[in-house]
């Protein structure tokens, strides 16, 4: 196996090469760092590259493999880590370059449980401005690109995790999804990301974030490599406000379970924004025929989601002014929700108003398993395509792209992206699958049942090879 094909196998499997000392975890990460230094010049992936922490603690754990063979699940797996999360020692900028300095002296709870399953952090990926935007181009960073064409985005917030992962820049990444942030870049650069739900993945060291809306997810390669960082990032963390039970048997469990026939609702429309673009409705049809062949009951409906835009708008423009970052500082369509923040009553009321319109929609969840939607509703737009807009011009445009997300934000329900295909861009096509509440195991085995059926994991940008 040459180098390359190390950089493109999936995260379980490099774990297995380790165990089986076949690979060192010091050659692995020398590998992944060669092609950072290469690479990601070009597709700008990385904000910061922890290069000699991950040599210290590849070398650290190469030589304790010659003395246990006790270890943990991703001993000596390569990974990387969104830069709106804080690892000890190392630069968090969320996004800002004002914020180059800060470094934080603790872990976030999602970054203890990744150390504690054995994993090696490459660095930091990009992320838009406090998570903000669906796209990754930042004031003062190098813009995010996509490995499959590097003239467009890989998506937002988590837009270098999944460039990284794509390019082969890591085995697997870390992201974090309020809109859409893990669905969005997974779907942009031919990936599965997994959006959990809420009180799947403790918040700590922090509590209530947003009305719960905003939650840490995987972004990987293969379904299974998905389902078993999830497996290591769930669970409840003293003090959590929200929390779920831990899965019977686990999220990698569930990969292979055999499902009987569910019943499955899908759309390629969003009330009140319209009709997904051409392709888009190409990867949900052709998603619904591969479904329809399996056994699955299958009919076109959703949930009316029209009353969730103007609340769910101002819940995150909230966002915006709690971040703490000075409006002075922030890009200018940062600045303009800042500016647009109502008071605390009209906060509260629209948490409310969130929360009604997120119990209707779980009600239509009573006589479905799965909702098969696109993940934005029209294919990737380039780097800098909107950056001659107003800001309100801006905005609206995020809104009717990421339509499809937000729901599953505002409900807390879980949803996963998968890859079906290309467009003719060269792009990744994808869908998602919003499940039940705390359903994630009934999405995987049927995202592992799709996968089987249409394998893409042989898949690679030319880019990257």
């Amino acid at each position: 196996m040459n180098e390359v094909d190390l950089a493109f196998t999936p995260a379980l499997e490099l774990a297995q090469l380790i165990r089986r000392r076949e690979i060192s975890p010091l050659e692995l990460v020398e590998i992944y760092l060669e092609r950072i230094g290469r690479l990601n010049p070009q597709l700008g992936s990385y904000f910061t590259v922890t290069a000699e922490q991950a040599i210290a603690d590849a070398k650290a754990k190469t030589e304790l493999l010659t003395t246990t063979s006790e270890l943990p699940p991703f001993f000596g797996v390569p990974i990387s880590i969104k830069d709106l999360n804080a690892v000890a020692g190392v630069t968090c900028t969320y996004g800002n370059p004002a914020l180059l300095n800060n470094i934080p002296n603790y872990d976030d709870g999602i970054v203890t449980r990744i150390k504690q399953a054995g994993f090696t952090i490459l660095g930091k990926t990009a992320t838009s401005e406090l998570g903000s935007f669906p796209y990754s181009e930042p004031m003062g960073f190098p813009p995010a690109r996509n490995p499959w064409n590097l003239e467009y985005t890989p998506g937002g917030s988590s837009g270098g995790a999944a460039a990284a992962v794509a390019g082969g820049l890591c085995a697997i990444a870390q992201g974090s999804d309020g809109g859409g942030s893990i669905r969005g870049p997974a779907a942009c650069c031919g990936l599965v990301g997994i959006k959990p739900s809420r009180g799947r993945v403790s918040k700590a060291p922090v509590g209530e974030r947003l009305a719960g809306i905003a939650v840490n997810g995987p972004i990987a390669r293969t379904v299974a490599d998905a389902a078993a960082l999830l497996d290591t990032i769930s669970g409840y963390t003293t003090g959590d406000p929200y929390w779920l039970p831990d899965p019977e048997p686990s999220f990698l469990a569930a990969t292979g379970t055999k499902l009987g026939a569910l019943r499955i609702a899908f759309d390629t429309s969003i009330s009140p924004l319209g009709e997904a673009d051409a392709n888009c409705q190409q990867a949900v049809r052709q998603t619904v025929e591969l479904l329809e062949q399996l056994g699955h009951q299958v009919e076109q409906k959703s949930p009316d989601f029209s009353g969730l835009v103007e609340p769910f708008q101002i819940v995150w423009q909230a966002g915006i002014a709690a971040s703490g970052l000075p409006v002075e500082a922030m890009q200018p369509v940062n600045r303009w929700l800042f500016a647009r923040t109502g008071s605390v009553p009209e906060y509260l009321q629209a948490v409310s108003q969130m929360q009604i319109v997120a119990r209707q929609i779980v009600a239509f969840f009573d006589t479905v398993d799965v909702l098969v939607l696109p993940v934005y509703l029209h294919s990737p737009i380039r780097v800098g395509e909107w950056a001659s807009l107003s800001p309100e011009e801006t905005f609206q445009n995020i809104i009717e792209w990421v339509a499809p997300c937000p729901p599953a934000n505002a409900t807390g329900q879980p949803a996963i992206a998968i890859p079906v295909g290309f467009d003719s861009n060269g792009l990744p096509m994808s869908v998602q699958l919003i499940g039940k509440p705390a359903a994630e195991a009934t999405l995987i085995s049927l995202a592992a049942q799709l996968e089987a059926a249409n394998p893409w994991i042989h898949h690679r940008p030319a880019f990257a090879i």
